[in-house]
């Protein structure tokens, strides 16, 4: 008999937590008229709150 696979499960939790993230990229103009890009990953029900925050 096989021995049942308890990893499988935490592996699709991970995964399904993982899909509920979103990666923004945010840009800011430097003193020189270069651009510098910042990454950060919140969760997709922050969003928005985050994307207001970074325009002001």
């Amino acid at each position: 008999m096989a021995k049942k696979q308890t990893f499988g499960d935490k592996v699709r939790k991970q995964r399904e937590a993982g899909k509920s993230m979103a990666k923004l990229v945010i840009a800011e103009k430097k003193a020189n008229g270069q651009y510098s890009f910042k990454q950060k990953i919140v969760h997709v029900d922050d969003v928005q709150a985050e994307l207001k925050a970074a325009r002001n």
